[in-house]
């Protein structure tokens, strides 16, 4: 990624031109006040069976019903023991460009061949339009590396789930029972198809999916250690905990290979874990306009804390002139909806500010997991749970991460 500066887009105010950083200025420093956090009283909490749900609204109660969003999304990712490269471990989604195949079209990930994969190592990602609905369906799978172990590759399932869901997703209502897609729904379903996949032997996965519709209103499920969180101007909104039997042991999909089913009844062995979608939490959520949502895999929840992505969500939405600090408060720019266009901050069409910020995300998250000395928070959990284990510093994974910005129609 060259660190010269951006080509400024013409439709952009001269202020806004003149306020914003060069792509060298942004990379370093910036300033800004203080996050601001909710409290948990923020959150209103109401039972579900089997998983629970969770409301919670980033709008006021003045909100037009009328008022429709569109979402500019952007992914990053890279592979654990390679170079993180900007230019090429980066995917910009283009919600006039669908998918060729219908949620039932696809009968074997066999058929797609491995090297169209993204390098992202054993996480994988999907972003697809639902349908014809105007929804949008998006989200992160991290493959349990311990099937390795077993012989097992754990990137097809979690691969092969993500292209499951995204084809499901497009080819949506076809394959399902509702006229609205619920993200549980659409993990149920890629689950199942891999489930039967015989190209896909076994493994096992971790998920975090939502489904945004363009009244702002966006529903997740999570299930495992992969997580999400959702930013308002400077403020952290949510940020999903994790699923987990103990420490370091998440909540995961899992598919056992007949050889290994065999020998178990035959010998008996030790539990594997395998919860299904309908373990997931579910989540939903109200956007404003310039909320910004952060889908990851723990190689970034491992190395960076909330605190940690408030603060490079705020530093580059700022920098990029996305948010504005007035001094007194921080602001949507008026210039955010043609900053999240291609061309606005050179000819690049990765130089939107969605791309922008997931790859400042995976960036960071790449360099704290190779840092031994900044203790991120999966040290810090080793420390208090194994504190004779003397663990400091990063720890290096597969990092996969999708943002997404809310942006009001109309703005």
């Amino acid at each position: 990624m060259s660190l010269s500066g951006p080509l400024l887009p013409s439709k952009l105010t001269a202020s806004a031109r003149a306020g914003l950083c060069s792509r060298a200025q942004w990379l370093c420093t910036t300033s800004f006040n203080r996050p601001q956090f909710l409290s948990a009283q923020s959150f209103s909490w109401i039972s579900g069976s089997p998983s629970f749900i969770r409301l919670f609204s980033g709008t006021s109660a003045n909100s037009s019903a009328a008022t429709q969003f569109s979402w500019r999304i952007s992914a990053s990712y890279s592979a654990k023991g390679k170079r993180f490269n900007p230019e090429l471990n980066l995917f910009n989604h283009n919600s006039s460009v669908r998918a060729a195949k219908t949620g039932t079209g696809l009968q074997n990930i066999g058929e797609k061949d491995k090297k169209d994969r993204p390098a992202s190592g054993q996480d994988s990602f999907f972003v697809n339009e639902v349908g014809t609905t105007g929804s949008v369906a998006f989200g992160v799978a991290d493959g349990v590396g311990g099937w390795t172990e077993s012989g097992v590759d754990p990137a097809d399932f979690a691969h092969g789930i993500c292209e499951y869901m995204a084809t499901a997703a497009n080819g949506f209502p076809e394959g399902f029972n509702s006229t609205t897609l619920h993200p549980k729904d659409l993990l149920q379903l890629g689950y199942e198809n891999v489930m039967k996949d015989k190209t896909v032997v076994g493994g096992g996965s971790t998920a975090c999916i939502a489904t945004a519709d363009p009244s702002g209103s966006v529903e997740v499920a999570n299930l495992g250690d992969s997580g999400f969180i959702h930013m308002g101007v400077n403020a952290v909104r949510y940020f999903s905990p994790p699923q987990t039997h103990a420490f370091n042991t998440p909540y995961q999909m899992s598919k056992i290979p007949e050889q290994m089913l065999a020998q178990m009844r035959l010998f008996g062995g030790s539990q594997v874990h395998g919860e299904t979608p309908k373990d997931s939490a579910i989540t939903k959520h109200r956007v404003k306009h310039g909320d910004v949502l952060v889908f990851a895999t723990d190689g970034v929840w491992d190395n960076l804390s909330p605190q940690d992505l408030l603060s490079i969500v705020a530093k580059h939405m700022t920098a990029l002139g996305g948010w504005i600090d007035t001094r007194d408060e921080f602001t949507v720019s008026r210039e955010l909806p043609a900053l999240t266009e291609k061309g606005n901050f050179s000819k690049s069409d990765n130089n939107t500010l969605q791309a922008l910020l997931a790859l400042a995300v995976t960036g960071e998250a790449k360099a704290a997991s190779l840092n031994m000395r900044r203790d991120g928070p999966f040290a810090k959990e080793v420390q208090r749970y194994y504190p004779q284990e003397n663990w400091h510093g990063g720890k290096p994974d597969d990092i996969c991460v999708v943002v997404a910005i809310a942006i009001e129609e109309g703005r």
